[in-house]
């Protein structure tokens, strides 16, 4: 299978080249980032950089197992070092070296040394490497493939919908590595199931120490059932209460964390449109890929809403906006974005609005703001899928998200 170009991450590090700033690639297990740095390499040699000005090293080869001390780590990078030119150095998966940071400072402080790293662990979300790092670095933070990038690879176009293709996106899941396995179920579960695994017991439980592993399941797909629902850390205490399973609104809280930095999910604040400031309570969550949720929770015929809604907030996240709920008196947008100017956005997502009071219904809230901002109105209708309601711009939500 062809590799998948990833333009847009591709770009990020293109931009950053031989900045003195050391560029962080974090995200989801398997999202991938080793690729990304393949597809870098490949870039710098088509750019003229010689093979031998390029180190790297990735710490879940056994090959480079004594190297996860970085005494040893520093030497090795520094004795293969040229003096003629830059040295682009590559550490994919550097969590497997404790205290890291100090070789990479080290080498960071070299005018010829041009520093690249990933790290799946969740001790990269936590802040910690904020912390270590502070002020030296940049980070881009990965998602697996967006349905842009799925469409031009999947190979489907000719003979399937952008319906049949979007059903497949969902449900034979985002993670590249599953495109090889050409829509066969069984095999696409054991993989999810595999990464799922990994991500609950080394980033979350092995972190996090956590005893009651049954517990944090039980959290993980009660969010996952309520995907795009707000929930408050005492309604997911009070669930697992009445279910028989008594949890206190601090454990919940740091299961919540957890959960958070392994980017299994990601909460969205409540932004109060009127007042144009945050809202600390009740956020929404949302999970990094459909499929691992159905391999949770099952597919049920309700669902397909929330996915849809899922899909636009990550699609929001990947094109670099800050995004957040639209909160209202009397009402609710399904998203407010905010990019680097300070410029909203709004966006009402539903999967139709060919009935009347679906379209009054979710056309309301947009109504009702009275600023000059973009809205937008997504949906999957091909009927009708283009509509201008004194400033609120319709849009078929597929071909948006083909828009990239």
């Amino acid at each position: 299978m062809k590799t998948i170009e990833r333009n847009q991450y591709l770009g990020f590090l293109q931009r950053h080249r031989d900045k003195h700033i050391i560029k962080v690639v974090s995200g989801f297990r398997r999202c991938g980032k080793s690729v990304l740095f393949q597809l870098f390499r490949k870039y710098l040699l088509e750019q003229g950089v010689r093979e031998e000005n390029i180190i790297a090293i990735n710490f879940e080869d056994l090959a480079f197992e004594d190297l996860q001390e970085y005494h040893a780590l520093y030497n090795y990078v520094t004795a293969h070092m040229r003096p003629d030119g830059m040295n682009y150095i590559f550490l994919d998966e550097i969590q497997h070296v404790p205290e890291f940071e100090k070789a990479v400072d080290s080498l960071f402080i070299k005018e010829n040394a041009d520093v690249y790293i990933t790290g799946s662990n969740a001790y990269f979300m936590s802040g910690e490497l904020a912390t270590l790092l502070s002020g030296r670095y940049v980070e881009l933070k990965m998602l697996p493939l967006s349905f842009k990038e799925y469409y031009g690879a999947c190979g489907l176009a000719a003979n399937h919908s952008l319906q049949e293709i979007y059903e497949r996106y969902i449900s034979d899941s985002s993670f590249p590595y599953t495109m090889q396995l050409n829509g066969r179920q069984q095999d696409i579960s054991e993989y999810l199931s595999g990464i799922y695994s990994t991500v609950i017991l080394k980033d979350v439980v092995g972190r996090l120490h956590i005893a009651d592993v049954k517990m944090l399941e039980s959290i993980v797909k009660y969010l996952f059932a309520n995907v795009g629902s707000l929930l408050s850390v005492k309604k997911i205490a009070d669930a697992m209460t009445s279910a028989g399973r008594k949890i206190d609104g601090k454990t919940v809280e740091r299961y919540l964390k957890g959960l958070q930095d392994s980017c299994l999910i990601y909460p969205t604040e409540r932004f109060d449109i009127r007042g144009k400031e945050l809202l600390k309570i009740n956020p929404k969550y949302y999970v990094v890929d459909a499929a691992i949720r159905y391999l949770k929770v099952g597919r049920h015929g309700q669902d397909t809403g929330h996915i849809l809604e899922n899909t636009v907030y990550l699609e929001l996240l990947r094109r670099g906006y800050k995004v957040y709920v639209g909160s209202m008196t009397g009402g609710e947008v399904d998203f407010v974005t905010k990019d680097a100017q300070g410029r909203l956005a709004y966006y009402q997502v539903s999967e139709s609005t060919l009935q009347p009071e679906v379209m009054e219904r979710e056309l309301k809230p947009l109504q009702r703001i009275k600023d000059n901002y973009p809205k937008y109105l997504l949906t999957l209708d091909e009927v009708n899928a283009t509509a201008d309601y004194d400033g609120i711009q319709k849009k078929n939500v597929l071909k948006w998200l083909l828009e990239g």
